[in-house]
């Protein structure tokens, strides 16, 4: 039997005779189901029109991409350690040349994902190269296809590899989770942070959702708990979860300076733009 796959989110569902009825993470309001109502494919349709792309962002950090892009667009990160290579974040399609590659640059030792939208085929990714799978356990409801080496991890920090703690921040999601890496940007720290903190298209800002399709804003505590759980880690560089979306330097400072400008727009305490 077929595993499906939505097209609107990229998730893969367990193997059934025919499409399921609905997506959940579609038909949650920090989605949508399109206009044209919800579509599926398999795992083998969408490898025969896309395939993988790789960039090196610095010596040890690789983004990977599917081209033409697909479902909701994101990019993963393959983020390479003597302590065991990461993937953070994950796409739907995995073929053969990108197992090939990653498992000549030394495999995975480890996976985390920041939030549902990403979960995609984390299952197959996971069983191809015997790696666990990370998500926080307040997203434990969004898992639909719970293979592979599956790990529900609790409270708001773990540390995953040697250097590289995920952080989780909530917001987006409960489980939302950004990860930092104490190597990254030649030492100087870098945050992953997928859509959790959205990387804004000037590159010296960030913004926080609960529903970027739908324009749902987060609440004005909510971003400074977000900012004050990330006050506690040094970086100076953002990778976000879209292509040309990083803070190449400053990247704490964008932080602070984002959520105090988040925070103004929200509760009318005074112009939004003020001190940007």
């Amino acid at each position: 039997m077929p595993a499906f796959i939505c097209t609107a989110c990229g998730t893969e569902f367990p193997p059934s005779p025919s499409p399921p009825t609905t997506c959940p993470i579609c038909a949650d309001a920090r989605q949508y189901v399109p206009a044209g109502g919800q579509g599926w494919t398999t795992l083998d349709e969408l490898a025969r029109g896309h395939a993988n792309t790789f960039r090196q962002h610095e010596p040890k950090v690789l983004a990977i991409r599917t081209e033409p892009s697909f479902a909701i667009g994101e990019r993963a990160f393959l983020i390479l350690s003597d302590a065991g290579n990461l993937l953070w974040d994950c796409l739907t399609l995995i073929d053969d040349a990108t197992v090939t590659l990653i498992r000549a640059l030394g495999g995975l030792a480890a996976i985390a994902i920041s939030h549902p939208h990403y979960y995609t085929t984390m299952a197959r990714w996971s069983d191809a190269f015997g790696a666990p799978v990370l998500v926080h356990a307040a997203d434990r409801e969004w898992v639909v296809n719970p293979g592979g080496k599956l790990v529900f991890w609790e409270g708001d920090s773990r540390e995953v590899r040697a250097g590289m703690t995920l952080v989780r921040c909530g917001g987006h999601f409960a489980g939302g989770t950004v990860l930092h890496w104490a190597d990254g940007a030649e030492g100087r720290g870098a945050l992953f942070s997928g859509d959790v903190l959205q990387v804004l298209p000037d590159r010296r800002h960030v913004s926080f959702m609960r529903s970027y399709p739908n324009l749902t804003p987060l609440s004005a505590p909510v971003v400074e708990r977000i900012a004050a759980r990330l006050s506690p880690y040094r970086f100076d560089r953002i990778y976000g979860a879209f292509a040309e979306r990083e803070i190449m330097e400053g990247g704490e400072e964008a932080v602070r300076r984002s959520a105090e400008r988040y925070v103004r727009a929200v509760s009318g305490r005074g112009p939004a733009d003020a001190e940007s």
